[in-house]
């Protein structure tokens, strides 16, 4: 594919598209952890100069997804584990419950809307793509919880879906099982939404479909981490 099919349109300044090409490429684990960005060599990608390339770079390095090291430069920041954990139970109490009260003020049409965006989540499993899939994943559940009348709950929730972006939004790449098992739980969210159910039940399935997630990527690194023995 050439530069030119790669690079996304120029909707805003030259800054925001180099962040949104190197932000893309981070999430799709083309940068992996510890990937050196090479401004010059972006920039030359880009067809741009080195400036709006390294205002792109200090605005990720905020968002936690960029390191500078000294006499070495820039760098994609190393998945923070025990901060991903956190994030990841903390989130799995505050939506759960933000999810049961918002339940309630669910509307037909918002449950089309969320059925849409997983039908559509559905039909990436066969050509995987882990940055549209979390994003697709971001706006099933805020569809779900985003009429939670405890505006409180619905901050902490805001702020562990941030949380997440800075430490790796695309976690599903390291878990290739995992998205397929996930639409279908949402499914079965929609379903007891759609009917009605327990409100334990339903705060109770939304918090495990989170901790589900994180056990997979758990499972994953140790996998990673555990040497394999050959047999002679």
């Amino acid at each position: 594919m050439s530069t030119v099919d790669t690079v996304p349109k120029d909707t805003g300044s030259k800054s925001e598209v180099a962040y949104d090409w190197i932000r893309a490429r981070i999430s799709r684990h083309e940068y992996g952890p510890g990937f050196r960005l090479v401004l010059s060599a972006i920039a030359g990608e880009l067809d741009m100069s080195v400036v709006p390339v390294r205002e792109a770079i200090r605005r990720l390095e905020a968002e936690h997804l960029v390191t500078f090291e000294k006499n070495v430069g820039a760098r994609v920041s190393v998945v923070d584990e025990e901060a991903y954990i956190h994030t990841m139970q903390t989130l799995s109490l505050v939506e759960g419950y933000a999810t049961r009260l918002a339940a309630p003020l669910v509307t037909g049409d918002d449950l089309a809307r969320a059925a849409e965006i997983n039908d559509r989540m559905h039909r990436l499993l066969d050509d995987f793509d882990p940055y549209t899939y979390t994003q697709l994943n971001q706006r099933f559940h805020a569809v779900l919880f985003d009429r939670c009348p405890n505006p409180h709950i619905l901050d902490l929730v805001g702020r562990g879906w941030s949380r997440l972006a800075g430490l790796r939004d695309t976690s599903f790449s390291l878990i290739p099982s995992r998205p397929r098992h996930s639409v279908e739980e949402h499914d079965r969210i929609l379903e007891l939404i759609r009917t009605g159910a327990d409100p334990d039940e339903l705060e109770l399935f939304t918090r495990t479909h989170r901790l589900r997630t994180l056990d997979a990527f758990l499972q994953a690194r140790h996998d990673d981490a555990t040497p394999t023995t050959e047999t002679p």
